[in-house]
């Protein structure tokens, strides 16, 4: 006899802003009385939606994606305000098959390469604008990183009024929902009302309107001078047709780079900030990534770094025990379902939970120790350990965002001896829909490590 879903009791308001306020606690103590699957009512996702944190449950879902469950768009609804109609996330079918098709090519293979020496040369340069002996924190320098390299990669811009507008104003966006409390504006639709410049929301929509110009002054001024030879990501989509040999559009172009640039830099810079953090807490992990990064001698390339086993461990511990996003893009049962032992209605949302997945003591023993060693001594499979979701809606730059993370954690410890600026434990609050650390990681640069001036190393270190 198939089993009832476990019902989250509390009252349904008090559930809503339990989970903006804080989404941790929320699901934690959901976790404690039903560790596989739960439903819950949070706003933004319809009346019924259920969190499947079991790997095998959370497998069914992915692997049976576009036959028994859909990814209706309207179900992202709560990400429109910032990445607009046309994005990848927002399409479902065969429309966001064929988009992931033409997004695809850019962020994997060889194409990776052409970014290394770029992000290594942005860690450097961005770094050494940091006073010694002074506190800064991690997480506004690796945000600086990762828009550099995004600006940069994305857009082949590297200077001028243009790029300082757009990074300017991404900015501004992003730390937009830099608390749980200014998150209500996604969570709450009905909070999303323009009333003036000086209204939050209204201050929002003016500055995001003169972004989304900016982008399309740019795809315009591109596409007067396009060619072959550009490698910047914008021209490689201009340049892509689909099957029916149509190019993008220049809306969907825009929406794809607002996709491209939060996705592709906030969630990133969370990453590095966390894995600075564990590195200089944890006693031994910083000791053995040096001593791995030092046997490639003085001169090696990006691609021998990212291929460290140890650098690998670290970097994948951090998104095991802070994954940055914390739920899987919902799918929606066509029809009644079984899964396991529990029936799924039809209209149902079901989303796998990756942080609780990530906090699973059967998968991960001590799960709230930071142990890289744990990925040394067992190959975890796509449904144990999944920071970049799964299945159909698997983040399409994952490749880069883990290519991203290593050389610039490998860069910033093998040249600059850090600390952390006290020794206050760090914990993860929402930013927007994603978990950052709630302080930002306080540290401070200490001295020089390998040569005595930094910003002399070659790009190629």
């Amino acid at each position: 006899m198939l089993k009832q879903i476990p019902i989250v009791k509390n009252p349904k308001w008090l559930q809503r802003i339990n989970w903006v306020i804080n989404p941790v606690s929320y699901m934690e103590k959901a976790a404690q009385d039903s560790p596989d699957i739960f439903q819950t009512d949070i706003i933004g996702f319809g009346e019924q939606l259920v969190f499947v944190n079991q790997p095998n449950l959370i497998q069914y879902i992915l692997t049976h994606d576009r036959k028994e469950f859909s990814s209706p768009g309207d179900v992202n609804s709560i990400l429109k305000p910032l990445l607009g109609d046309f994005s990848v996330i927002m399409l479902d079918g065969e429309r966001h098959k064929r988009r992931r098709q033409l997004l695809m090519p850019p962020f994997h293979g060889e194409r990776l390469q052409v970014y290394g020496d770029l992000i290594t040369k942005v860690t450097i340069e961005t770094i050494e604008k940091q006073t010694l002996d002074t506190p800064f924190l991690a997480r506004t320098v690796t945000q600086e990183i990762t828009l550099q390299v995004i600006m940069q990669a994305v857009f082949g811009l590297y200077e001028g009024e243009r790029y300082d507008q757009i990074k300017e104003l991404l900015t501004y966006t992003g730390d937009f929902f830099r608390s749980p409390l200014s998150a209500f504006f996604l969570f709450f639709p009905s909070l999303q009302k323009d009333w003036g410049p000086w209204s939050p929301w209204g201050n929002f929509l003016r500055r995001r309107e003169k972004l989304h110009n900016l982008l399309y002054a740019e795809i315009e001024e591109r596409r007067k001078q396009l060619d072959n030879s550009q490698t910047d990501i914008l021209s490689l989509l201009m340049l892509a047709k689909d099957e029916e040999g149509q190019p993008m559009t220049k809306e969907e172009l825009k929406d794809e780079l607002m996709t491209m640039l939060f996705a592709g830099h906030e969630t990133t810079a969370t990453a590095m900030a966390w894995a600075l953090y564990w590195i200089h807490r944890e006693e031994g992990v910083k000791e053995k990534l040096l001593a791995e990064i030092d046997s490639l001698g003085r001169e090696y390339t990006p691609m021998e770094l990212v291929r460290l086993p140890y650098l690998t461990a670290v970097c994948n511990e951090t998104l095991r025990i802070h994954p940055v996003t914390m739920l899987t893009f919902p799918r929606v049962a066509q029809e009644d379902i079984n899964l396991s032992d529990y029936q799924i209605e039809k209209g149902t949302a079901v989303m796998g939970c990756m942080y609780l997945l990530h906090q699973r003591e059967d998968l991960y023993p001590e799960h709230t120790q930071f142990k890289p060693e744990r990925f040394l001594e067992r190959q975890y499979n796509p449904y144990e350990f999944m920071p970049f979701g799964g299945g159909a809606k698997r983040c399409i730059g994952d490749a880069l965002a883990q290519f991203e993370l290593k050389i610039v954690i490998a860069t910033l410890i093998s040249h600059y001896e850090f600390a952390l600026a006290d020794s206050k434990k760090e914990v993860p609050q929402r930013r927007g829909v994603l978990l950052a650390p709630k302080r930002g990681v306080p540290i401070k640069v200490i001295g020089y490590r390998k040569v005595s001036k930094p910003a002399e190393i070659a790009v190629s270190v």
